[in-house]
């Protein structure tokens, strides 16, 4: 068996959860069967079982591209570099809208049976068009084209699957609910405090940690709001960079220097840490915050709780099927959302989340409890080496249909 991943992010390229996703299937994947995993970007790697090339673009073809329409465009351009790549798989499996459409040439032009792993969805991320006007309803045709061509649709939760049946015209029985998962190696508590002593955080002094691109989605400015109904004397870690716009990135700016302003404690690490020192991050912190507004899956509260640590998250998407109220963190009910995708009431939103927090923050033997309840349901069910065997079979479903390996 050899699998063909198609995918935007891989490392070193990796921004997202998706990027996070890919790499650690992949080497997972490469326990079991041969990997091949063709990328944006100027990657080349050879191991016994896992090949990995990246493929980049002709920035002087899009130097007249409009700004919104560039990242579609060249994502169109790798598509084609991938596919123009003879492929000898017996399966190619897509990861974001980015490489759907070399997935369906694959299935058209080489006869492989596709596989396409949701990790959002296009019609749930109405603020996408900020970022890519146009672009926007390029990226949703591409996606809703892929997922009607593929052989079988892999949700990264049930949430998801419920989705994917009331907006896309699919089979249900072509959807497989595969949870995402977590190293539990790379990601345990750790006591050393580099990172703590390089951004300037009390080791003395419990903080709040969110770790998190800066966009709608992950409603970093909503734990902003929240702030101000923390606790008096907890830190505030935001470890948030790669803002989506520039607008976003202005207001979240403007937000968190307003509220340094009001209250000490309140550190923002501009960046998208590495692994090393996100571990350490989360090692420390009293409880994770992830409120997001949409979240498929959510791989970064796994991470948290790999490290022992409570998380307060919004009960979105498949998050409950990660966070288990009362046991490993606590969730909190979002208001209807608007047609902006944002919450009608985003003060009772920031009320509630304040107040979970709060919850956790003033009870220290309930935070042990449910940092303890995290790792161990990380081990027992979302470690990689049981997400692969589970997708290998998949794998082995759609061949078989297909009528065989090439």
């Amino acid at each position: 068996m050899k699998a063909l991943l198609l995918t935007n992010e891989y490392p070193p390229h990796v921004y997202g959860g998706a990027g996070v996703h890919v790499d650690y299937l992949s080497r997972a994947l490469a326990t079991i069967i041969d990997v091949e995993v063709r990328c944006f970007g100027e990657q080349e790697h050879h191991a016994e079982r896992l090949q990995v090339r990246g493929y980049g673009t002709n920035d002087a073809v899009f130097a007249a591209t409009p700004r919104e329409l560039r990242g579609a465009l060249q994502a169109l351009d790798r598509c084609v570099g991938f596919a123009a790549t003879p492929i000898d798989a017996d399966v190619v499996h897509c990861h974001t809208w980015y490489t759907c459409f070399a997935g369906v040439v694959a299935k058209l032009a080489y006869g492989t049976p596709l596989v396409v792993t949701t990790h959002s969805l296009e019609p749930l991320r109405q603020w996408k068009r900020e970022q890519l006007g146009r672009g926007y309803d390029l990226a949703a045709w591409l996606e809703r084209g892929a997922l009607q061509m593929a052989d079988r649709i892999i949700a990264v939760s049930g949430a998801m699957r419920e989705d994917i049946e009331r907006l896309f015209a699919v089979e249900p029985r072509r959807i497989v609910v595969v949870h995402n998962g977590v190293d539990p190696d790379a990601y345990r508590r750790v006591t050393t405090q580099t990172a703590l002593h390089r951004y300037g955080i009390d080791a003395q002094r419990p903080y709040v940690l969110f770790v998190g691109r800066i966009t709608r989605q992950k409603g970093i400015l909503h734990l902003v709001r929240a702030i101000d109904h923390l606790t008096p004397g907890v830190q505030v870690v935001l470890c948030a960079g790669a803002p989506d716009t520039d607008e976003i990135a202005r207001a979240t700016e403007a937000a968190v220097q307003a509220v340094q302003r009001r209250r000490g404690g309140v550190v923002w690490i501009a960046e998208m840490v590495d692994r090393h020192t996100a571990v350490e991050l989360y090692s420390h912190a009293a409880v994770f915050c992830c409120p997001s507004v949409y979240e498929p899956f959510g791989i970064i509260n796994l991470e948290a709780m790999a490290c022992e640590v409570p998380v307060v998250a919004s009960a979105v998407g498949g998050i409950p099927e990660v966070v288990r109220h009362g046991d490993t963190g606590l969730l909190v009910e979002l208001d209807a959302l608007g047609d902006s995708g944002e919450p009608r009431d985003a003060e009772r939103f920031a009320r509630a989340l304040a107040a979970a927090l709060n919850q956790l923050l003033g009870d220290a033997e309930m935070r042990r409890r449910m940092g303890a309840a995290g790792r161990a349901r990380v081990l027992r069910e979302f470690a990689w080496g049981t997400v692969a065997r589970r997708v290998v079979g998949l794998y082995d479903d759609v061949v078989r249909e297909a009528g065989g390996r090439k």
